[in-house]
């Protein structure tokens, strides 16, 4: 409880400062637009990648249902969640190119140079499954319960090996 106090006491003066600031840089029409901005931000969560991550997540599991599809659910995750980083980090840069908000934003091509990131996301990702599942044996085995059970009875059978002495 006294580290949630002294968190509290801590957050809330540099939260007020932070609104202090805002209210202090921004003129009346900006104040306006901000929770419109902000409500803008709620909608399209709601409504666009809410559904988007939970149909992602319901494919990933229905293919991770199928026989060696375990090996595939940690290289897809990792990879989306990359690809999905990078996109957000990009996205303001894709939509304010060419428009002169900002003069310190070099003139280059950030659609090209984005679409090259996520190839190269991708093909890391499809590397790095090929790299798992072969280093797993030299083909592709299901890792079933029997097999794990059959793997748990030999290790069993050799703690119970009688000592040559």
């Amino acid at each position: 409880m006294r580290t949630r106090i002294g968190l509290a006491t801590v957050g809330v003066p540099i939260g007020l400062w932070g609104v202090w600031k805002m209210i202090d840089a921004l003129d009346l029409r900006a104040l306006v637009r901000l929770p419109l901005w902000l409500g803008g931000a709620v909608v399209a969560d709601d409504f666009f990648l809410v559904p988007l991550t939970i149909t992602a997540g319901w494919i990933v599991t229905r293919w991770a249902s199928r026989p060696d599809g375990h090996r595939t659910v940690g290289v897809i995750r990792t990879t989306s969640l990359y690809v999905g980083i990078t996109s957000l980090i990009a996205i303001p840069l894709l939509l304010r190119q060419g428009k002169g908000a900002n003069p310190t934003i070099l003139p280059r091509d950030y659609l090209r140079d984005w679409l090259l990131l996520e190839a190269t996301i991708i093909a890391a990702g499809i590397a790095g499954y090929f790299i798992a599942s072969r280093s797993a044996g030299n083909e592709l085995r299901p890792a079933t319960s029997a097999a794990v059970g059959r793997a748990w009875r030999a290790l069993l059978r050799v703690r119970r090996a009688p000592r040559c002495e």
